[in-house]
């Protein structure tokens, strides 16, 4: 049977896993065919495991996911059978223009990712792939001689400003220039005081952007909660206060945990702060660390801090994909497999809610339909 379009087949949401079946019959050796752009270009995967639904049939057709059961079987397409598949990750934390990834990102299984800083001109011609899709805050926005400028990111990648006006007059700047985030690092001095942050994430707001915040330690952390950010950069290093893990309940942290070499008081932040609930988001801080695909020490640090791997599924997946306003209104986008929306997936060996580090090794990536990578 065709499954409805309302029925969006978000692996990210977890929910029951149906009882065991007896193990499906090893692929055979069919080769691929090569998907093209072209609309009437029609092609399935058979006999995929979805994890949370059991095997399915996937048309496809123009790189997007036209069906899910059971599909015509005249059509050409890969026999799958004893695979997984999942949606391609989104990536809340790289560096493109730092370490311009885009490419092994998409081969690697990356269909998405939100650019935390970089110089202006990068973020007027962003250097990445089109297939890439791509969230981009442009410098931060920092204090005169502030984080980053006088280090890694000297080149271009902070935007110091003084006091409130100059800090609201940036975020402006940053807009028209196409940034869709803006991020305000809160570090050691020199830092902008609460006033000019303040200033800042009300007048993203009044943009409809979201602010993510550099903030390792807990009087940083708080103080980013306090003057209204959304999303921290990092997972803060310094063990968090239960008022600042409390504050931050309803926001949402990108994970970089192996960015800061998995230290127990960070996986213990993550831990906390997923529990009072905050939204987890898969991300590696990539530039400062060098793995250009699913990072299979991310996955495994994030399994140490507490999330199993339905919930790591989704903190690649769908809460990233809900949180950037990825999804169009019918759920469908980067993120996700809905009818209607991108073939945008990964074909994988192992179930990733049992065996979550396959995804750092997928068999095959498909993006917008093209296979992009895998084994």
């Amino acid at each position: 049977m065709r499954w409805p379009a309302a029925l969006a087949l978000c692996v990210a949401c977890g929910g029951p896993r149906p009882a065991p079946t007896s193990a499906p019959p090893a692929p055979s050796p069919a080769s691929t065919p090569e998907p093209t752009s072209d609309a009437a270009d029609r092609w399935a995967i058979r006999g995929v495991e979805l994890p949370g639904r059991g095997r399915v049939d996937v048309e496809l057709r123009g790189g997007r996911i036209v069906a899910i059961g059971e599909v015509d079987a005249a059509l050409p397409g890969e026999d799958a059978r004893g695979r997984f598949i999942a949606p391609a990750f989104i990536d809340s934390h790289v560096h493109l223009a730092y370490w311009p990834k885009g490419q092994a990102l998409l081969a690697g299984g990356v269909a998405a990712a939100v650019d935390l800083g970089a110089p202006l001109a990068w973020l007027d011609a962003p250097d990445v792939p089109p297939a890439l899709r791509l969230i981009a805050s442009g410098p931060m926005i920092t204090a005169r001689r502030g984080y980053p400028t006088r280090g890694w990111g000297a080149d271009g990648f902070g935007h110091e400003v003084g006091g409130p006006r100059e800090a609201a007059a940036a975020v402006d700047l940053l807009a028209e220039h196409g940034a869709r985030v803006i991020k305000l690092p809160i570090t050691p001095a020199p830092v902008l005081d609460a006033a000019a942050l303040r200033a800042a994430v009300e007048r993203a707001h009044a943009r409809g952007l979201k602010v993510a915040s550099h903030a390792l330690t807990d009087a940083e952390a708080r103080l980013a909660a306090e003057v209204g950010v959304d999303v921290l950069a990092h997972t803060p290093v310094e063990p968090l206060a239960d008022a600042t893990v409390a504050m931050w309940s309803s926001r949402a942290v990108v994970s970089t945990l192996a960015a800061f070499g998995g230290a127990p008081s960070t996986i213990d932040n993550l831990r906390r702060l997923r529990g009072a609930g905050a939204r987890v988001l898969y991300g590696t801080d990539l530039g400062n660390t060098r793995d250009p695909a699913i990072a299979r020490d991310e996955l495994e640090l994030l399994g140490a801090a507490g999330l199993d791997g339905a919930a790591i599924v989704a903190a690649g997946t769908g809460v990233p994909a809900a949180f950037w306003g990825l999804l169009d209104a019918e759920g469908r986008g980067p993120g996700a497999l809905t009818i209607g929306g991108p073939a945008s997936f990964l074909l994988l060996a192992e179930d990733p809610w049992t065996r979550p580090e396959t995804l750092a090794a997928p068999v095959a990536v498909y993006i917008d339909g093209a296979r992009q990578g895998g084994g």
